[in-house]
């Protein structure tokens, strides 16, 4: 009966902390923007700066325990290894359910959003099952013994050479809001049948020295001796009218907000997305001139989005002659996961997206714009 327990518990965390390692490793930015909520909410944002390395760690260690429990590989390391996992995944579940200081804490990644409950308490569960695994770590045996450890570290390589991938290209699988094929300016309306928050507002009058709230409804307006005080509002039903997308907004560097003109225009826009200029990747200047060429002899738009202000050196260095437009700097760093990122618009709807690697030639440009 052990036995057949230390299966089910087996296959049970070590699946679930492959498929949580790998939905992760399609996206570690995103882990290291949630890392980063974590560290602020925990009053240690000087952890900041170790986000992103420690979010490939955590995923490459996450990947093969579970991979290496599985398997039976070195069962005594990797059983402490998952305790220690679980113990600090469940406070932080924990903290990010009963504070809320933490929205969603990420452990399956943008891609399945599940709720600050739900989380916790699977993991109160895993912490369970993981406990069991380790109190009867000797007994388990490895699956194969000539190749459990060889696939084990095959995993670990194969985990860093995706996190290598997509950091420098993109998302294999981009489950966020600017993806493409999703139109931006929809998203940034309500869902259809979503209901908005519901309030009700308060007068509150004095006559006499005294005072008395009154609604809108049983507000007596032929007593002229009452003097206005104050207007208090408050929530009375929460609704569920949240768009997707909430703070996107384009604005020229003189401050004048073009956010329709660039998701309601008709003609396709580029968007060069250069969140921190001092900080971005090189190697795409020709790739950028080309299509800054390209643009000027077809009915094309080719803007520059940044979060920073201080963009003129920046331009000159890389002898850029399109208009730059400010954004924020947490939707730029949903909408591109690269710096540069390039996206294409038409209409709002986001028709491509590349890498500052993977900038595409002209002619796949010309392919593009008209499908």
């Amino acid at each position: 009966m052990k036995h057949k327990l230390l299966w089910i518990a087996r296959f049970l965390v070590g699946i679930t902390f492959i498929f949580s390692g790998l939905v992760k490793a399609n996206d570690p930015l995103g882990l290291s923007y949630k890392m980063q909520e974590f560290f602020v909410a925990l009053h240690m944002p000087f952890l900041n700066p170790l986000a992103t390395g420690l979010s490939i760690l955590l995923i490459l260690v996450e990947t093969v325990s579970g991979v290496a429990i599985l398997l039976g590989y070195q069962a005594r390391i990797f059983a402490l290894i998952l305790l220690l996992f679980i113990v600090l995944f469940t406070f932080l579940t924990g903290f990010a359910w009963f504070t809320g200081k933490v929205q969603e804490c990420g452990c399956f990644g943008d891609c399945i959003p599940i709720s600050d409950a739900a989380t916790f308490w699977k993991d109160v569960v895993l912490l369970g099952l993981i406990v069991f695994l380790y109190l009867h770590r000797k007994e388990i045996h490895p699956l194969w013994k000539q190749v459990s450890g060889p696939l084990t570290w095959f995993a670990a390589l194969s985990v860093i050479a995706l996190q290598a991938y997509v950091l420098r290209h993109l998302p294999i699988v981009d489950c966020l809001p600017y993806a493409v094929g999703k139109n931006i300016w929809q998203e940034m309306q309500p869902p259809p049948g979503s209901v908005p928050d519901q309030y009700e507002t308060t007068l509150v009058y004095e006559k006499n020295g005294v005072e008395k709230k009154f609604t809108e409804n049983d507000f007596p307006w032929q007593d002229t001796s009452w003097h206005f005080v104050r207007r208090e509002t408050r929530l009375v039903k929460k609704g569920n009218a949240i768009p997707l997308i909430q703070d996107f907004s384009l604005k020229t560097l003189q401050g004048e907000d073009v956010t329709q003109q660039v998701l309601r225009d008709s003609t396709p826009v580029f968007l060069f997305v250069v969140n921190h200029p001092s900080k971005a990747h090189t190697g795409w200047d020709s790739a950028i001139h080309n299509l800054q060429t390209f643009t000027q002899h077809h009915r094309v738009l080719l803007f520059g989005v940044t979060s920073s202000s201080h963009i003129n050196d920046f331009l000159s260095q890389h002898h850029l002659n399109f208009p730059f437009l400010i954004a924020d700097v947490t939707v730029l760093k949903t909408m591109a996961r690269t710096d540069p990122c390039l996206v294409l618009l038409k209409q709002g709807l986001v028709m491509g997206k590349w890498s500052y690697l993977d900038i595409p030639d002209t002619a796949v440009v010309s392919r593009t714009l008209s499908e």
